[in-house]
């Protein structure tokens, strides 16, 4: 595929883009909605900003702090952006095509931040406010990360990271060279950089089962693309919503959800910084949100709230619920169908393809299904031997294929996830005769829970860190709550007490080096691990073992 010439001038995340021939189809223009025309320079940033002021004026709300309280509408965002991008480009000597680092909980600055690496040029890799400096330095290492923007709280995880020649600026102290200070001397305008569309504008980061991250590589236009088919054929918004949710920036569900879609539709989101299902309710009530993301498992804990405190909680402000990150009971739409009368919008979707790619709302949703592919999107279930469409009925891998397609940055499992220019997702799926896809399970040893991937592997590396540990494995749980949990088999080295203090012990140790979501919730010491006359580990014996 030929690309458009760019305007980077630090090209490494297009030098580093697969081979042609081993990028999945592209779907575009459709003769019908969405269409996805784009023209050949656009800036992402600019389009959800300017031109959306240009559509509905700048007076407008597009985010409210949910830490503050404060409102901010889509002329002070434009501000504050323009006026980061000039310290960008004007103090620290960023160029196009630079990868910039931004760290942070969900607040309106790190939203700014991002807008402002988008219209400078620059590439951006958010990454969890969560993730520990064994796994920056990793995802840095990667992306060849020279520059970051990081909320002061988190900066010192940042620089146990020791990343070669990073360059960290932080935002939300008093320092003078805070990035807010640096910026409030800067011109409040900016001219966006005229990116290719299919310049690099994120690399998103996702783990795969070697617990390597992977560099998932989304151009401009795929910016555009995933609220121009999911946001806008299937959740429809309106100016006047207001968004939350509970995923974090550093996931594209959240990038969506919260800053790309309410943006393309000139209306405002709720940025909270802390988003469980107990601060959820409440601020829905407070700032009459009316469209809500997040994971099966908030939705089963709202539940149970509701039905405590019944009378404290209003949600009748919300109109558009939807749920990703794991598959969504049936169980769970109906009980929340009952309480709210709301008909939840289930969908699939993933950091190789941005968001989500197979939904539906309204009447067409079926509970215990994920829905059809959203306009713009092909599906079709395959065999994984053959890469041949199955039987409806039939369970096989889920293949799909759009506007936005898996591109890796330089790695070989590129070749693993697209095939014959499908997208294999690693779900197995079965399609019904009438054409709606119904989730069967992950195909690979990924473990989900509470919406959150988490690589088996890298635990397991963890863990072998500690010098207690002899061998360690490390396998997904079924859980009513959360889909499932993390469950550790440890083997300890002679001499070394099994116990609750151990474990305990084990788990801090862990936690110190991952996200704490990563963190095993059961550990079981074992004499041995069970393994193969070749001595491959059996981890279908080990989910047998419920702790």
């Amino acid at each position: 595929m030929e690309l458009s010439p760019s305007a980077h001038l630090d090209t490494f995340a297009r030098d580093h883009l697969p081979p042609a021939e081993q990028w999945p189809r592209l779907l575009f223009d459709a003769p019908e909605p969405p269409g996805l025309r784009y023209p050949e320079r656009l800036n992402c940033g600019a389009e959800l900003l300017d031109a959306t002021i240009d559509r509905y004026g700048g007076g407008r709300p597009v985010f409210h702090d949910g830490t503050s309280g404060a409102a901010w509408t889509y002329d002070d965002l434009r501000t504050r952006v323009d006026r980061i991008a000039h310290v960008l480009t004007d103090e620290l000597g960023v160029v196009p095509g630079n990868r910039v680092l931004l760290r942070g909980p969900t607040t309106p600055w790190l939203a700014a931040c991002w807008l402002a690496v988008m219209k400078s040029g620059a590439v951006a890799v958010t990454v969890l406010a969560q993730q520990r400096a064994k796994e920056l330095a990793t995802i840095c290492e990667i992306a060849r990360v020279k520059h970051a923007l990081c909320d002061i709280r988190g900066v010192d995880e940042l620089v146990k990271a020791e990343v070669p020649g990073l360059r960290i600026t932080a935002y939300g102290g008093d320092a003078p060279d805070d990035l807010t200070r640096l910026a409030a001397g800067k011109p409040d305008a900016y001219t966006a950089v005229a990116t290719a569309a299919d310049d690099v504008a994120l690399i998103a980061f996702t783990s795969g089962t070697t617990g390597r991250p992977k560099g998932c590589m989304h151009f401009h236009r795929d910016v555009l693309a995933v609220a121009d088919t999911f946001s806008a054929q299937v959740l429809r918004p309106t100016p006047d919503d207001v968004f939350a949710g509970s995923p974090p920036l550093g996931f594209t569900f959240g990038l969506g959800g919260l800053v790309i879609f309410p943006m393309r539709a000139g209306a405002s989101a709720l940025l909270l910084e802390q988003a469980g299902p107990k601060q959820l309710l409440p601020a829905i009530a407070e700032h009459r949100v009316s469209v809500l993301f997040t994971a099966p498992t908030a939705y089963r804990v709202m539940l149970d709230e509701l039905a405590a405190y019944d009378l404290s909680y209003d949600v009748s402000s919300l109109r558009r619920c939807v749920s990703a990150g794991e598959n969504l009971p049936a169980a769970t739409w109906q009980s929340w169908h009952e309480r709210t009368g709301l008909r939840i919008i289930n969908g699939i979707g993933a950091t190789e393809l941005l968001h989500i790619f197979i939904s539906a709302a309204d009447g067409d949703i079926r509970p215990g299904t994920t829905g059809v592919p959203v306009p713009g999107w092909e599906a079709r279930v395959v065999d994984a031997d053959t890469r041949m469409p199955v039987p409806d009925g039939e369970p096989g891998l889920l293949a799909v294929r759009g506007p936005v397609g898996c591109r890796y940055l330089s790695d070989p499992r590129q070749q693993v996830y697209v095939r014959d220019g499908w997208n294999l997702t690693g779900d197995t799926y079965v399609r019904e005769p009438d054409g709606w896809f119904r989730y069967v399970a992950r195909a690979d040893d990924m473990i989900i829970s509470a919406g959150y991937n988490i690589a088996g592997p890298e635990v397991e590396d963890a863990l072998l860190d500690h010098p207690d540990v002899a061998e360690a494995a490390v396998v997904g749980q079924p859980d009513e709550l959360r889909g499932q949990t993390v469950a550790a088999y440890v083997v300890l080295r002679e001499g070394v007490e099994r116990g609750d203090s151990t474990a305990a012990a084990l788990r801090d140790f862990v936690r110190d080096r991952l996200v704490p979501y990563k963190c095993p919730r059961a550990i079981v010491f074992l004499d041995a691990l069970p393994r193969t006359p070749t001595g491959k580990l059996q981890r279908f014996r080990l989910r047998d073992l419920a702790p």
